[in-house]
């Protein structure tokens, strides 16, 4: 079967990178069995064809309504894959789907009937917000890096921005690159209506969401800049983690050092 990726070179590179972006989480450990999930709008990329195509699936409840998102397409990876089968064949552990015109269900159409991850609807409001506020950002990505979910273990972290200060103090690169810090969400049962609600209301303020005791959630302009905040926050933690194991409390940033930063790159808080 001919996939729909042939002879559309910007709808493969969007697809690649996700590809690519799976393959790193599997190296770096954020990715045990099927955990976490990547989706991308691809609607930009979506030709007369495409939109065209039959459904290949029966009409899915999404769980609530997201009007931003009517005839919109997104590739989602597919609910219990893996992320390092979805680097190495990412449509056959992916799937690209369409939102219907009732924007309470969706349905697939390429390449295989591949249903989307169980966070479909935590990731679409994700989406539905986005579109909503005229945000450029298309991709939403959640992972589980094992030193970021240690530290939702330990209550005063889960406090509003005290994460956020703390990795940001650690390396002038996470004050830089994740500007708007670290959103907490208090645990909610994963791949509910109250996580994705919960999710939606921190990103008013962040582009990462710490979910408490299950993972991170990071959207941005492509999936590459969604996971590269989400490395940069982790390798905060790492030096914060490194420097306990070594038996003191890093000293950290001052506010007087960071505030420096934030005049130097303007940057938003």
């Amino acid at each position: 079967m001919k996939s729909i990726l042939e002879n559309r070179p910007e709808l493969a590179r969007q697809v690649a990178d996700v590809a690519e972006v799976a393959g790193y989480l599997w190296q770096k450990g954020w990715a045990e069995r099927n955990g976490g999930n990547m989706t991308i709008n691809i609607t930009d990329a979506v030709d007369a064809e495409i939109r065209a195509l039959p459904a290949i699936s029966g009409r899915i409840p999404i769980g609530k309504e997201l009007p931003h998102l009517k005839d919109r397409y997104f590739f989602c990876k597919g609910t219990n894959k893996r992320m390092r089968d979805l680097a190495r064949w990412p449509m056959d552990n992916g799937a690209v789907i369409r939102i219907c015109d009732d924007c309470v269900s969706y349905e697939i159409v390429a390449d295989h009937p591949v249903k989307p991850t169980s966070e479909l609807p935590a990731h679409l409001s994700m989406h539905n917000y986005l579109i909503g506020k005229g945000s450029s950002y298309k991709a939403a990505i959640h992972t589980h890096p094992i030193d970021l979910v240690a530290m939702t273990h330990h209550a005063p972290f889960l406090e509003k921005d005290v994460l956020t200060r703390l990795l940001w103090s650690m390396i002038p690169e996470t004050r830089a690159f994740c500007p708007r810090g670290l959103g907490i969400v208090r645990y909610q049962l994963p791949s509910s209506i109250e996580l994705a609600d919960a999710t939606i209301d921190q990103l008013e303020e962040y582009d990462v969401v710490m979910w408490e005791k299950h993972g991170v959630c990071a959207v941005g302009e492509d999936i590459m800049e969604a996971f590269d905040m989400i490395d940069t926050l982790s390798k905060s933690a790492q030096i914060y983690l490194t420097a306990r194991s070594m038996g003191f409390v890093p000293e950290g940033m001052s506010d007087a050092q960071m505030e420096e930063l934030k005049v130097a790159f303007n940057l938003p808080k």
